[in-house]
């Protein structure tokens, strides 16, 4: 077991066979290169959360929750980094940007999957070839995103109101 002290999510003991290793780490965060996946399994939203760095959780979700026909074109190389191909064995992941404040901006970076060999537990990030895939997808619709605005004004309101 591997204790880990998480600011986000307090004192966590951690089974060494769910680590997640980056050889090369993530983009942005090159010195991190083990991970666990964090999260309730009925939430669509996970947190990929560093062992070595406990404030560093990125929140994550698999690409189908957030396009459908998500089809990645994944390089041969980026394939590569992560061992053996079977495909059976492999997730993707998305990483999602949470604005302080804003929830209802949030966006999916699509672009950008991240790979992981679930039999291994070798990861990469990869920059898909599909050159029509955002890096700033919107998550919510135009309708949605000014509902969770309301929602949010009127409960700021109650809550100077009090």
């Amino acid at each position: 077991m591997i204790s880990l002290t998480s600011t986000r999510f307090g004192d966590m003991e951690v089974d060494e066979g769910d680590v997640i290793n980056f050889p090369a780490g993530i983009p942005g965060f090159e010195d991190s290169h083990s991970w666990i996946l964090v999260g309730d399994d009925d939430n669509a939203i996970m947190w990929l959360h560093s062992i070595e760095d406990g404030s560093l959780a990125l929140p994550v979700t698999t690409p189908e929750s957030i396009k459908s026909d998500y089809n990645a074109r994944i390089p041969r190389e980026s394939l590569e980094q992560i061992g053996e191909l079977d495909m059976k064995a492999i997730i993707l992941l998305i990483v999602v940007a949470i604005p302080p404040g804003c929830p209802w901006d949030m966006t999916a970076n699509l672009r950008a999957p991240i790979l992981v060999n679930w039999a291994s537990r070798v990861a990469t990030q990869a920059i898909a070839m599909n050159e029509d895939y955002d890096f700033r997808y919107p998550i919510l619709d135009g309708a949605a995103r000014e509902n969770m605005k309301a929602k949010a004004a009127a409960a700021e309101a109650a809550g100077k109101a009090d």
